[in-house]
């Protein structure tokens, strides 16, 4: 009797053991998790604006059109009534001589310094990595399990020091050189008409 149980236990087993593997099998870990937030980020002294420095991404447009970089200037605010923490970041960048703004909202993502976007496409992990919010803030962005790194400036240009600590982080999530671009600093626009502005912010609810 008891050879009869345990052949039936065993052919049990055999049977649902691949389902059970697969529902029982560890998530797959999240690169953007690896990734430490600015101790006790703080929005308001983070709002503001800041020119886009540089970006380490292997994105197929910034590769394919590195020669032809249009400058990007953001404005960080402080949604006073979403979800505290909120941010409202208004891009701007010319294109053919005309100045665009994309609205979009940076919501908390729980750890203060983490940040989640939805827009029209997959969501994208955020992540303030470092800033000392005087002079230049290292953001990171996921999207689809690719991560890219963006340096921000409070000034057009940022010192060697802070570009070579950009570089550091950029190498150290498995980025290069190679796929690292720096934008123009001049050209900058600050405003756009009603008819060139793209708002992401109903997808937010915001």
């Amino acid at each position: 009797m008891a050879c009869a149980m345990l052949l039936l236990t065993i052919s049990g087993l055999l049977f649902i053991s691949p389902s059970y593997a697969r529902r029982k099998s560890p998530p797959r870990e999240n690169p953007i998790d690896k990734i430490l937030a600015q101790a006790d980020f703080n929005p308001s002294q983070f709002a503001g604006k800041w020119y886009l420095v540089g970006v380490a991404s292997r994105c197929g447009y910034l590769r394919d059109n590195s020669h032809r970089l249009e400058p990007v200037n953001i404005m960080a605010s402080v949604i006073s009534t979403a979800p505290q923490g909120s941010m409202l970041i208004n891009t701007f960048r010319p294109s053919d001589g005309i100045c665009w703004n994309i609205r979009q909202v940076y919501s908390p993502a729980g750890t203060p310094g983490r940040f989640i976007l939805r827009d029209r496409g997959r969501p994208v992990d955020i992540v303030i990595g470092e800033t000392d919010y005087r002079s230049y803030a290292i953001v990171f962005y996921q999207k689809s399990r690719q991560i890219s790194v963006k340096l921000y400036g409070r000034n057009i240009q940022t010192s060697d020091s802070i570009v070579a600590k950009f570089e550091q982080l950029v190498t150290g999530v498995g980025l290069s050189e190679d796929l690292t671009y720096y934008f123009p600093t001049y050209g900058f626009c600050d405003s756009a008409d009603q008819f060139h502005i793209l708002d992401e912010t109903k997808y937010t609810g915001v």
